[in-house]
């Protein structure tokens, strides 16, 4: 007899009141006494989230406090027959896991999402992943994240749990752009400057807190990234809408390591400056 195809549960823990009072009093006095904050932010609606960088359990720990403060269900992707154990089973299911069926006649991940997502369109769901795949060292990211939220057509919310400023949440809601390879970069570069439980074992490697970025200086390198390339001085203060950008400023964001110059006295930002206005920007309009 053909087993019973599994789904993604409407209604996990974080719908029940156990969660929504008890738990989310437990956490937010907790973050109280050790000192921990939320991001500034909490984007609404649905998205495939990263958790990044992924060293210790208590990533998870964190990650989840966060979630049950903020009001948000959080969903994970796991193999279908550990969602098959008896009650093991059953209470993977209630807490949010995406059972994932690898067969050829299985249905995929990106398909249990998709008809989850359209049946939950105004719902605040993160979708959530560890592109390292293992809390052990690794030299690159798992990107099935960035496949299932283009098939999905849902942003993708960067999430951090960093140890060094004790803040947990999603900083920034990226918007793909069509490049993986540009996009992936852009989004690993931003997780350099987050310190992870342990950061000698960490993906991408931890060179150190962002850069200390004026609001001003901030809407300039806003304004360069929409150019998605290089862009000279005067068209930088233009799209700035800055009255006056002097080559003082520019060679302090040089200095900074967040922008460089390049041909044609043109400027544009480095990996680490993309990084770091993610980390400014909640969100950043697609030009």
């Amino acid at each position: 007899m053909a087993k019973k195809e599994l789904k993604i549960r409407d209604k996990t823990i974080f719908d029940g009141i156990f969660v929504k009072y008890f738990l989310k009093f437990i956490f937010i006095a907790w973050f109280k006494v050790f000192g921990w904050k939320l991001t500034k932010q909490a984007p609404e609606g649905a998205g495939v989230t990263i958790a990044a960088p992924h060293t210790s359990n208590w990533d998870i720990f964190y990650a989840m406090a966060a979630a049950i403060i903020l009001d948000i269900k959080m969903y994970f992707s796991i193999k279908e027959s550990w969602c098959r154990i008896p009650v093991i089973g059953s209470m993977l299911l209630s807490c949010g896991a995406i059972p994932i069926n690898r067969s050829a006649k299985g249905q995929g991940q990106v398909e249990l999402i998709q008809e989850f997502v359209n049946r939950h369109k105004e719902g605040r769901i993160f979708f959530l992943f560890t592109p390292e795949g293992t809390r052990g060292k690794v030299d690159k990211w798992k990107t099935g994240f960035y496949h299932v939220a283009e098939a999905c057509e849902l942003p993708i919310f960067l999430a951090q749990v960093d140890y060094r400023t004790k803040v947990s949440g999603v900083f920034h809601t990226y918007q793909l752009t069509g490049d993986k390879a540009a996009d992936i970069d852009a989004i690993q570069a931003s997780y350099n400057s987050v310190h992870a439980k342990h950061p000698t074992t960490q993906y991408p490697h931890y060179t150190g807190p962002i850069a200390e970025i004026s609001d001003r200086e901030a809407s300039v390198m806003k304004a360069i990234y929409s150019f998605k390339d290089a862009a000279t001085q005067a068209e930088i203060a233009a799209k700035s809408k800055l009255d006056e950008l002097s080559i003082e400023m520019l060679d302090f964001l040089i200095e900074k390591g967040v922008l460089e110059k390049v041909q044609n006295a043109k400027y544009r930002l480095t990996m680490a400056g993309n990084g770091c206005l993610l980390h400014l920007m909640p969100t950043l309009a697609k030009a």
